[in-house]
């Protein structure tokens, strides 16, 4: 995994925080693609056309000083029929949270706790660590969940600190059992790749807003493989997603069944 430097890091936080405050006028373009190949193109960027896994880890920052970390691993599953990922969550550390699951299965999400050896329902917009929701380390192709609308493009500053020119898509939940009801989501008008995105509630408050950076080559492409994710009223409540130990793999139907979660065994 790679070392945070704290100071530079910290820093550079604080100026994605700034850059969440300040967007530039929208310009329509009449000759843009559509905005749902848009979107559909920037999914296959963030995930593979594939069933694989990942490890993410999580870090929370406040004014800066790093508080809590959590580090999940990821199967997910690719569903012929919908083209959407169904998900098994298994948490790893700290230690007091590890063999914990959840499972995404259509729109169902549960919890299993194997101190209790129960599952139980949880809401995909319900807190994991910091600014992260449930929602937000399950793999998820947008392009099924919302209708996307092109609202204009713009040069703005990715997580990089570097200026790029941008598609903004206006993101509408097709159901209330998404993450979001509602998301402002810029592409790089070069190559699709997301860039920046603002998350909103069902009264339209400003949840988060989330830069998508450090792209490297994974399962043969450039993918985000970090996202910072900054508190929408409070710009210095920073969370870092980070995503690694990319690989294609096999994830077994009955990991995807809630019955099976107590016999789990990521080596079975």
């Amino acid at each position: 995994m790679q070392a945070l430097n704290r100071p530079s890091c910290a820093l550079g936080l604080a100026l994605l925080a700034h850059m969440a405050l300040a967007a530039p006028a929208a310009n329509l373009n009449a000759t843009a693609p559509s905005a749902q190949s848009l979107l559909a193109a920037s999914d296959a960027i963030r995930n593979p056309d594939q069933s694989f896994g990942q490890t993410v880890t999580l870090i929370e920052y406040k004014d800066g000083k790093q508080q809590e970390t959590s580090t999940l691993a990821i199967y997910a599953r690719a569903d012929k029929t919908s083209g959407q990922f169904r998900n098994l969550i298994r948490f790893v550390a700290p230690q007091r949270d590890s063999g914990k699951l959840m499972l995404k299965n259509g729109n169902d999400l549960w919890f299993f706790d194997p101190a209790s050896k129960a599952s139980v329902r949880i809401s995909p917009q319900q807190r994991l660590l910091g600014q992260a929701a449930n929602g937000d380390v399950m793999s998820v192709n947008l392009a099924l969940d919302y209708q996307a609308q092109l609202a204009g493009e713009e040069e703005i500053q990715d997580g990089e600190k570097q200026k790029r020119s941008s598609y903004l898509l206006n993101l509408k939940a097709k159901n209330n059992e998404v993450t979001y009801h509602r998301i402002e989501y810029w592409i790089d008008r070069e190559n699709q790749r997301p860039i920046k995105a603002k998350f909103y509630s069902s009264s339209d408050r400003l949840l988060k807003t989330a830069y998508y950076r450090q792209y490297k080559a994974q399962l043969g492409k450039e993918r985000p493989t970090e996202t910072v994710i900054i508190d929408g009223l409070d710009p210095k409540w920073v969370t870092v997603m980070r995503s690694s130990d990319f690989a294609y793999r096999d994830v077994p139907e009955s990991w995807l069944q809630r019955d099976y979660l107590p016999r789990f065994s990521p080596a079975s």
